[in-house]
């Protein structure tokens, strides 16, 4: 067996399957721009997410969202969640659908739901 031509293939197969590219994202659908702190564990960190701009890559393994400076309960996001601000407001937009192959634009589409703070049943 060659493995020259073995492990490209491997890495291939691995980098194009849906798990090791999914990881949370939040999309700014508001004119105007809105903080966003991602916690994850111990580590805090806050993003300022300007209109139509979109934060990838993040909550890989799950994490808490707060939106501006509010204290109230954080959202949980889990590493496959797409979100988008909309009126100041997390929605919950389901699985990651292109609205043009290759895109990597998401619709939120009629199903869209807000998020809810805090765990999820």
């Amino acid at each position: 067996m060659r493995f020259d031509r073995v492990v490209p293939g491997f890495l291939i197969a691995v980098l194009l399957s849906p798990s090791a590219v999914q990881a949370a994202s939040i999309t700014n659908r508001d004119d105007r721009d809105h903080k966003v702190t991602v916690i994850e564990g111990s580590s805090q960190k806050d993003h300022v997410l300007k209109p139509n701009a979109v934060l990838e890559g993040i909550c890989e393994k799950g994490c808490l969202i707060r939106l501006g400076d509010s204290q109230d309960d954080p959202f949980e996001l889990e590493r496959s969640d797409v979100t988008s601000i909309e009126e100041g407001q997390l929605y919950d937009d389901g699985a990651e659908v292109s609205s043009d192959p290759g895109s990597g634009a998401s619709d939120p589409g009629p199903g869209a739901q807000p998020s809810q703070p805090g765990p999820r049943p």
